[in-house]
């Protein structure tokens, strides 16, 4: 027997700042860099990349293509991102368990 999948697209669920938060957060906890910047996309794309675009400085191109698994965003470009979706990047200490 086999299993059917259907598409999973998470900006369908995206639709509160705090849904969008959460993930982010949810992104940032795992720490897997390229789920990072697919959790960024998504989020932008969630948002309205064009006005993202137009907020950040970044082409819509460099946000769809840097902003998702398979790309490799700079720290500036996901700073200038996280700003326009306003965030900002901060260092916290890890606590032990």
């Amino acid at each position: 027997m086999t299993i059917e999948t259907l598409p999973w697209d998470p900006i369908q669920h995206l639709t509160t700042d705090a849904a969008r938060k959460a993930y982010l957060e949810a992104a940032f906890a795992d720490g897997d860099p390229k789920l990072i910047a697919a959790a960024l996309g998504d989020i932008a794309r969630s948002k309205g990349v064009t006005a993202l675009a137009k907020e950040s400085g970044l082409s819509r191109d460099a946000i769809y293509k840097t902003f998702r698994a398979e790309g490799n965003p700079t720290l500036g470009s996901v700073s200038k991102l996280a700003s326009a979706l306003g965030y900002r990047l901060s260092v916290t200490e890890i606590t032990k368990r």
